[in-house]
């Protein structure tokens, strides 16, 4: 069945490529099929991407390092497609994950399937500049997690990211922007969602999910929406800043990580709820080749440690506490770019987990901007302030 739907996917891919010729604009980086209808009635492109990388791994024992562990993977492997049907004001974005770790973390609420689905959003422009999403999509959290993996500067996101992020999730969002002067721009963004990630499909037993997020550019709007894209590849003539701030209240939460994590099962086979909050400030700023991302992090909950109705600890606890994450990059005019980060995580106590802080310098080559590079980095990782891990990440990116 899984390759009937891949031959499917080819084969139409295909088809409407035969009969795009005349308007379609198929250069490299610009998606395998860009199709637009004769009557305008809708559009789509098509554009597969892959990333592939090596990682070697050092971890320390308390005297020494031990011996190099290696791994090849492909790290993610995803079939993306948008455009827009009827009109250009009613658009939409579907993106297919195919590599194991996409489609991982089957289990009863998703009917035991992989989760191939990673975005299926419609985006509505209802009104001057107002949005509206319906679906599944990246709700409005921290900058470095609505940033797109395929326009990433290092290997991959931060210890921040992984610990707190609030990813994906099924709802609908309100969106809308505001010019309050000169150049100086706010965007509103407000999302209502189910509250337990992406793909479920049964058993929502918990509350809702509320995200709000400001977004504040006081010099103007980026050169093709790179507040959003790490890297000052357009090379901004003159200094950008974005600067938002995310509030997410996950209601009778049931997962150690708002909506991601391990769900929290209570000896009767029921699901231990609390109330779950989660707050983001962070900014993006670029000017001639200059690159700088901050982000901090903050978790709560009203009862982190879950227990039984008899009072007795399940062993799951939310991960509460808080992150700050700061990366800086230089993109020299050879397309070389060299990029540090500092990420420091400090969970509360009651989790158990020691405080972890990490070194990471990086060095990119972009052959054809972000759609084909060659990156590199090494990552130095402390728990409590001794030695814990190194590790050396090396792979490319290809997207059509």
């Amino acid at each position: 069945m899984k390759l009937k739907t891949l031959a499917l996917i080819a084969f139409f891919a295909f088809i409407g490529q035969s009969y795009s010729q005349e308007v379609s604009d198929t250069s490299f980086g610009k998606g395998l099929l860009n199709f637009t209808a004769k009557d305008s009635s809708f559009s789509v492109k098509f554009a597969p991407r892959f990333q592939v990388r090596t990682n070697v791994f050092w971890g320390h024992n308390g005297d020494n390092y031990n011996s190099a562990e290696y791994n090849f993977i492909i790290r993610r492997a995803r079939l993306k497609f948008d455009g827009f049907a009827v009109s250009p004001k009613l658009k939409y974005k579907l993106e297919l994950g195919l590599s194991n770790r996409d489609i991982a973390g089957a289990n009863e609420f998703n009917q035991n399937s992989p989760r191939y689905i990673l975005d299926a959003v419609i985006m509505w422009n209802f009104y001057e500049n107002f949005e509206l999403w319906a679906g599944q999509t990246k709700l409005p959290g921290n900058v470095e997690r609505v940033v797109s993996s395929a326009n990433l500067q290092l290997i991959d996101r931060s210890l921040l990211n992984s610990n707190f992020n609030i990813d994906r999730d099924l709802g609908i969002q309100i969106r809308h922007w505001t010019k309050l002067s000169g150049n100086f721009v706010m965007r509103e963004k407000f999302a209502l969602s189910q509250g337990e990630g992406r793909n479920v499909t049964v058993g929502n037993l918990g509350g809702l999910q509320y995200t709000g997020r400001l977004e504040f550019l006081p010099f103007g709007i980026f050169a093709s929406k790179g507040d959003y894209v790490q890297a000052d590849l357009k090379r901004e003539p003159k200094p950008k800043l974005m600067v938002g701030v995310s509030y997410d209240y996950n209601q009778n939460a049931v997962k150690t990580r708002s909506n991601l994590g391990a769900y929290m099962y209570l000896e009767d086979a029921t699901l231990y709820q609390t109330d779950i909050t989660t707050l983001f400030v962070d900014a993006m700023f670029k000017y001639k080749g200059l690159s700088i991302m901050a982000e901090y992090a903050n978790r709560d909950a009203d009862s982190p440690v879950a227990v039984n109705a008899d009072g007795t600890e399940t062993g799951d606890i939310v991960r509460v506490g808080s992150g700050f994450n700061m990366q800086v990059g230089y993109l020299f005019k050879s397309n070389y770019e060299v990029v540090g980060r500092y990420t420091t995580i400090d969970l509360d106590d009651i989790t158990g987990r020691a405080m972890e802080g990490q070194y990471t310098l990086g060095v990119s080559k972009y052959i054809v901007g972000h759609k084909l590079k060659v990156q590199s980095d090494v990552s130095y990782t402390t728990a409590d302030g001794n030695a814990h891990s190194i590790l050396f990440r090396m792979g490319f990116d290809l997207h059509f």
